[in-house]
């Protein structure tokens, strides 16, 4: 029989497994992470993995350690996965506008409707003569992004999403800063190409 710690590190540790804990959703997993954060830490190093707590945006989640020793390097707990150019574009175009939400003062959370996130990436596709084929793949891309967290429907408002803050964790201001960069390239391209 367990010990009310044991119960809540292991709780915790379960919780984690399964994906990020969110301080507003899961008490109960962000009291354990503060309470008995050692011991959960402790049981992620074993595998290589840490535990990343942000108490400002209120959200942990699991990180592979970086070990860079090639002979005693663990094999990844999880495989990285390569992003579509649609899903990348939409993480980062939405990491720029929680950089302006939070720039301007916005407090809370960062909420936009379907047709925002559909006009924000539209713009970035190539033409298309196909008005509801582009619509369509930005709504996939939409599903895909809540699949992997960055997103949340609101409840009972099928066209509201919430941006998630470990979106931060994710598209640093580094790759904030490279992607604008090769953004501008694309554009610069098209509009040469348009002048041909």
């Amino acid at each position: 029989m367990r010990t009310p710690e044991e119960h809540a590190v292991a709780t915790a540790i379960i919780r984690l497994i399964r994906g990020v804990a969110y301080r507003e959703t899961d008490e109960d997993t962000w009291t354990a992470l503060h309470r008995h954060g050692p011991a959960v830490r402790d049981h992620f190093a074993v595998i290589g993995i840490d535990v990343i707590v942000d108490d400002t945006e209120g959200y942990a989640y699991l990180r592979s350690q970086e070990d860079n020793d090639g002979e005693n390097a663990l094999p990844r707990l999880v495989n990285r996965r390569s992003l579509t150019y649609n899903l990348s574009l939409l993480l980062v175009l939405l990491r720029k506008r929680l950089v302006e939400f939070e720039t301007l003062g916005g407090e809370g959370k960062l909420v936009m409707s379907r047709d925002q996130l559909v006009e924000m990436v539209r713009l970035f596709l190539a033409d298309s003569t196909n008005e509801a084929r582009v619509i369509d793949q930005v709504e996939t891309t939409i599903k895909k992004a809540a699949e992997l967290g960055f997103l949340r429907q609101l409840r009972g408002q099928t066209d509201q999403w919430e941006v998630r803050r470990i979106l931060k964790a994710y598209v640093d201001a580094q790759t904030l800063s490279d992607f604008a960069g090769k953004l501008q390239e694309y554009a610069a391209a098209a509009e040469r190409s348009g002048d041909d």
